[in-house]
């Protein structure tokens, strides 16, 4: 990369097919380092496998060499040609463009892949890439993105049930809305005490439990997804090699 490539200023949105593209290189260069940098049919295949993507795409290479060309031009990623000269492979440059922590990369090519998310998913989705051991450790990650515009929120992010997003949409596309959320003044304490009836709670172990159940429902949809993901890549080396 020339430094001409790398004073560029990071865009500050990007096409769905550049989003995906950007994140199947950064999402393989994490997963499978032993395949990357990734051929322009390993890009392909990577875009439109059925795991771990929302939504699920049918791109032809056409589409794909088209959207490599771009993010090139973005200075975004490098390509590469092997010994024979023959085959050209593609590498993302955010390491270089960026100042992005690992788990922050991880966590964008997580949103870049899937999209609208909540934080327990994508705690769990990121991890496969980078270990991010704790909810406060991702907190901590999302606020650095946010801080750089890289991501949104439709509330702070110490609140239970907050989505998180990607924000490199482009100015005319149709995104999922998030709300705004504003902090409301608390009511002012009344001149005297009145009396209230106390409202039922759940007890706090059968909250706790709920959770936990929830966390491991999701774990395993995760690890099916994963698998499925295996899978795929495998199926796509038997027909490179013939098998």
């Amino acid at each position: 990369m020339s430094e001409t490539e790398e004073k560029q200023p990071f865009p500050k949105s990007l096409s769905r097919k550049q989003r995906r593209v950007l994140g199947v290189l950064l999402e393989k260069a994490f997963t499978t380092p032993e395949q990357y940098p990734l051929t322009l049919k390993a890009s392909t295949t990577g875009c439109n496998q059925k795991s771990n993507r929302d939504p699920v795409t049918n791109y032809s290479e056409d589409d794909v060499q088209q959207t490599l060309e771009e993010l090139q031009r973005l200075g975004l990623l490098g390509c590469l040609h092997t010994e024979g000269g023959r085959t050209e492979r593609y590498r993302h440059y955010m390491r270089h463009r960026t100042t992005l922590t690992e788990p922050q990369l991880a966590i964008l090519t997580e949103l870049l892949l899937r999209g609208k998310q909540q934080m327990g998913d994508l705690r769990t989705r990121a991890s496969r890439m980078v270990a991010i051991d704790t909810q406060d450790l991702l907190r901590q990650e999302l606020a650095g993105l946010m801080e750089l515009g890289l991501v949104r929120a439709n509330g702070p992010l110490d609140r239970r049930g907050i989505e998180v997003d990607h924000n490199l949409y482009a100015d005319n596309e149709n995104r999922e809305p998030m709300a705004v959320w504003t902090e409301t003044p608390e009511p002012a304490a009344p001149s005297e005490p009145v009396e209230r009836p106390r409202a039922a709670s759940a007890p706090a172990s059968t909250s706790h439990l709920e959770e936990t159940i929830s966390e491991l429902k999701q774990q395993l949809v995760d690890l099916r997804d994963e698998v499925s993901s295996l899978k795929d890549e495998v199926n796509d080396l038997r027909r490179q090699a013939g098998l």
